[in-house]
């Protein structure tokens, strides 16, 4: 799109306009390096060069239906700054370098991050809506493909004042890579289509609404486009899908199932030195049935119970793991207790013999995992 041709003598080209009405672009750039420098911190944290899993996309706050309908809706504007991977992050750059120079010269610093955020936001807010609770997105097409609109916005307002070929290189060119790209979208899996039409849509909007202002005054068009653009808001919002569960139980419920598994290691050893213990006579039966009591019997009692507060919903990707944790503790909570009691019984009948084979012959606490 910035090819140059051969002008009419008395109409400058538009590069030569824009630059003579707005010298430097440092909004795009600004723009360009916040996403190549949150893509580097995602990498130095560990998300793929290629490809990063859902699980990071999440935690650097992509958007998520029940994440953001959770009360975070910051990932509204946080998933525009996300990539998947560095293709992702490349194609969206170059197309934001090479449109973003052009939107900003023609509206302003100011108004060209306006349309930007607002296409943005509107495009995650129109994918939230589509994809429900189905889909983790992320990244700044949504943003862009608001640019694209506000580019071909202003190419048509000013078309009389722009060489015939020109304008019809630039608006051919933007109207065509819009359309091709979003039909694109429908045939290739894995891209958030509903992320680029939204911002598409509320870029156009608002552009007409900003060059109804900025140009010659055109009330009606200003208005109808804000008319049209809150109507469009106030329809996706009355329209939000019901998340499916509890983000915050899902976050405690993955919380909590990492401290179990790092708490069994610790539960796994005190079970270990009872048996290693039990090969002597230095150490009682009494004493062995208390420390497994103490070490390792209430200590599954006490992970069964804080497992057990947490809401458990099947949608839950975390469910049938909870629900698997909560039967193990359990059981082995009644193993650990039953073995004390076979010890104390012991303890009674009479002189000290081997204790191993008893411990043995109950699982230990690494055995048999969900």
């Amino acid at each position: 799109m910035s090819k140059r041709l051969r002008q009419h003598p008395t109409m400058p080209s538009l590069h030569e306009m824009l630059r003579q009405r707005v010298k430097h672009v440092p909004i795009t750039q600004w723009l360009l390096a916040l996403n190549i420098l949150v893509f580097v911190c995602m990498l130095l944290s560990g998300a793929g060069f290629w490809h990063s899993p859902n699980i990071v996309q999440l935690n650097w706050g992509a958007n998520f239906a029940p994440a953001t309908q959770n009360g975070e809706w910051w990932r509204l504007g946080s998933a525009m700054f996300l990539h998947f991977g560095v293709m992702h992050l490349a194609m969206n750059m170059l197309a934001l370098w090479d449109c973003g120079r052009l939107v900003e010269r023609m509206y302003g610093h100011l108004w060209f991050l306006v349309i930007y955020l607002v296409s943005g936001l509107v495009g995650n807010l129109f994918s939230l809506v589509m994809h429900g609770n189905q889909a983790i997105s992320g990244g700044a097409s949504g943003a862009i493909f608001g640019i694209y609109g506000a580019l071909i916005i202003f190419l048509w307002l000013q078309r009389r004042q722009l060489d015939p070929k020109e304008f019809k290189l630039f608006f051919g060119a933007a109207v065509g890579f819009s359309a091709i790209t979003i039909l694109l979208g429908f045939v290739i899996s894995g891209i958030d289509n509903y992320a680029h039409i939204g911002g598409f849509i509320a870029g156009l909007l608002l552009s007409a609404a900003i060059s109804g202002v900025m140009h010659t005054p055109k009330p009606k068009l200003t208005w109808l486009s804000l008319a049209i653009l809150i109507g469009a808001l106030g329809g996706l919002i009355s329209h939000l899908p019901k998340p499916k569960y509890n983000w915050h139980d899902e976050q405690m419920a993955q919380q909590q199932i990492q401290a179990f598994i790092q708490k069994e290691q610790m539960i796994n050893r005190a079970w270990l030195q009872v048996i290693e213990d039990g090969k002597t006579e230095k150490v009682t039966f009494d004493e062995l049935a208390n420390r497994l009591d103490k070490d390792v019997g209430d200590q599954y009692q006490q992970s069964f119970e804080t497992l057990s507060k947490i809401p458990i919903n099947p949608a839950m990707p975390s469910a049938h793991t909870l629900e698997s944790l909560l039967q193990y503790t359990q059981q082995k909570r009644d193993t650990s207790k039953a073995v004390a009691e076979q010890l104390r019984a012991r303890a009674q009948a009479g002189p000290r013999v081997p204790i191993l084979p008893m411990l043995d012959a109950s699982e230990s606490p690494q055995e048999k995992r969900n």
